[in-house]
């Protein structure tokens, strides 16, 4: 820490109580200052001599039996700010520092101790000091800042906030190779900053990181971080992702349940501050803020009602780097008073900003005047396949998620899967284990409602073992079970080299267009077709297949697999139709109600465990 000594006499200022004092001399005082509850005895020579406002002060007013008496009691600094003048008059040897220099800077200002009283007088030092040493000083910088909160006004008059600023701002954007002073620096370290060598006296680690500023700035009050953060910006000589490491470290160190999304009782209002103030300073760039570290602000938005541009600002932001989050970073707790566990529909706009940057290139068209001019949409650019699939596939995990919550209503749900439903992905075995799981937490909706989520599921996507699964899932509508079996025994029929199967017309049409289309004739026909005791059937002939494959002693392969199950498939789908032709219409049976209780316990697609003969289970 930067100093400088003032002064040669040695202090002879004493006290008999911390509100009394006076100088050890032969000469008796002839002036009483009060500040505060404190009162100085002193000389009027040696203070009037350098202080004009002290003169001023003395001449208007009257002797008194024991000399004259003034109050000065709005001197910025209090009492000691004052000590420190006083000794300076008096030639005593007084200290400064980072902690006192700007009190006793203000408390000249106040006591008026310029040049033309006297030369070389302390607002003179003092400046000098200040340029000279405190401001070239990193640490002294910011310590000196922190200090004029509590005269600001003054602080900003004598224009010391904005120098110090600028100071701190220049000293963050010099190039990392230049910086040969000292920082606090907890963070991760780089490999090769555990070696280090002496260079100029002091300890420097040889490689200096990027962000080697961020914590000691995360040390300053709110007004003042944000007009330093803002001086750096504007400097335009630190990159964005350094700007965005810097607010990551201040929301931390400043909210100490931020990465917990929580907040201590009776700071909403200081954390609603932080918490915008972070937003506005935020890096318009792409990539410059983690995705997880904008989802835990917006989470924070939500838990202490910021406003809604706030919450729109960090939903546009997220929404363009979609593909970064984990389904962990968006499971946003709901407000108090709401039904739902999650807060589902501030991720449908997440996902609906994430589908603005895939719009058509060509831009918008706007009237200015009598002409139209083009304006490009500023969204990042088209998406890639790869960010499309990444954002499917977290959907489909975060559907599955939610799904749990008995109280989130199937449009919620359907409403954010079709949003993606435009993504192709190769499988949709993540859409099969969230509809599962809501069927499972949801077992008395109805029939109309259950062919609807079904419909978000693409069954000749199903990898084998979901389609396995799906057979023996005893809360899929029967059509679409039976839609599962015919699409796998295509596919087995293709691996194979052999043609799609001799089956019956009606069957053959569920091949046709997605599954997902709207309901058909053949479709209704389909709902009415299988029985519960033919599916049973059908589960029993696959449950024997699988209990030979675990004990036959010779692993098949996947084809003799599909082969076997292509026979008992088509066995089964010709009995069906049989049953149908001769007997009509199967009042019996429905597909869109459950075949048995949802109570079954959970397992994984692909477990490979032996299938009950009475049950099928689904999806966990």
């Amino acid at each position: 820490m930067k100093f400088m000594k003032l002064g040669s006499k040695p202090d002879s200022f004493q006290t008999d109580d911390n509100n009394v004092w006076y100088v050890a001399s032969e000469l008796a005082t002839d002036i009483i200052i009060n500040v505060g509850d404190v009162k100085f005895y002193l000389h009027k020579f040696p203070l009037l001599s350098k202080s004009a406002r002290l003169q001023k002060l003395v001449a208007s007013t009257s002797e008194g039996n024991n000399g004259d008496e003034i109050d000065i009691h709005d001197i910025p600094g209090g009492p000691a700010a004052f000590e420190i003048c006083a000794k300076f008059c008096y030639g005593m040897m007084v200290t400064l520092n980072a902690y006192n220099v700007v009190t006793a800077r203000c408390a000249a200002e106040y006591l008026e101790m310029h040049e033309t009283m006297e030369k070389g007088n302390l607002i003179y030092k003092i400046d000098v000091f200040l340029s000279s040493s405190i401001f070239r000083s990193w640490k002294d910088s910011i310590i000196v800042l922190q200090t004029m909160k509590s005269m600001m006004m003054l602080s900003e008059e004598l224009k010391l906030v904005s120098h110090c600023i600028d100071s701190i701002a220049s000293k963050v954007s010099v190039d990392v190779s230049k910086v040969d002073w000292s920082y606090t620096y907890n963070r991760k370290k780089l490999p090769e900053e555990s070696d280090s060598h002496i260079m100029n006296g002091s300890l420097r680690s040889m490689t200096v990181p990027s962000d080697w500023w961020v914590e000691d700035l995360a040390e300053l009050e709110l007004d003042l971080y944000k007009r330093v953060l803002v001086n750096i910006k504007n400097k335009g000589l630190v990159h964005d992702e350094v700007i965005g490491e810097a607010l990551k470290a201040f929301a931390s160190r400043r909210l100490p349940g931020f990465n917990k999304g929580v907040i201590h009782s009776g700071d909403v209002l200081k954390t609603r501050s932080i918490v915008e103030t972070v937003v506005c300073l935020l890096p318009a760039e792409k990539g410059s803020i983690s995705c997880g570290f904008l989802l835990k602000l917006l989470k924070m938005a939500i838990l202490v009602d910021s406003g809604e541009v706030v919450k729109m600002d960090l939903v546009k932001k997220i929404g363009r780097q979609l593909e970064e989050a984990s389904v962990h970073d968006l499971l946003i707790r709901a407000r108090e008073g709401e039904p739902t566990i999650h807060d589902v529909k501030t991720v449908q706009k997440i996902v609906e900003e994430f589908m603005v940057r895939d719009q058509d290139r060509n831009g918008v068209f706007e009237a200015e005047g009598n002409e139209i001019q083009e304006v490009r949409r500023s969204t990042g650019g088209i998406l890639s396949e790869a960010s499309k699939l990444m954002v499917a596939k977290l959907v489909d995990s975060y559907l599955a998620e939610i799904a749990k919550d008995p109280n989130l209503p199937l449009s919620m749900f359907v409403d954010l899967a079709e949003t993606v439903s435009v993504f192709s992905r190769p499988a949709h075995d993540g859409m099969y284990r969230a509809i599962d799981m809501y069927l499972k937490a949801h077992p008395g909706i109805s029939k109309s409602e259950r062919k609807r989520i079904c419909r978000l599921m693409d069954c000749k996507k199903l990898s084998v073992e979901a389609c396995m699964h799906a057979v023996q899932n005893e809360r899929l509508p029967l059509r679409v079970v039976v839609q599962v079996l015919f699409f796998e025994q295509v596919r087995a029929a293709a691996s194979s080299g052999s043609s799609t199967p001799d089956l019956p017309k009606a069957i053959k049409d569920l091949n046709s267009g997605s599954s997902r289309s709207t309901t058909t004739n053949t479709e209704e026909d389909w709902d009415a077709v299988a029985t519960a005791e033919e599916l049973r059937a059908l589960r029993g002939e696959l449950a024997s297949l699988r209990l030979e494959k675990n004990n036959g002693g010779h692993a098949k392969s996947p084809l003799a697999d599909r082969s076997s199950v292509q026979k008992v498939t088509k066995r089964i789908f010709t009995k069906i139709w049989s049953s149908k032709s001769g007997n009509g219409e199967n009042s019996g049976s429905d597909s869109s109600g459950s075949l048995g209780s949802g109570n079954r316990d959970e397992v994984k697609v692909g477990t490979g465990s032996t299938p009950s003969r009475k049950g099928r289970h689904s999806v966990s």
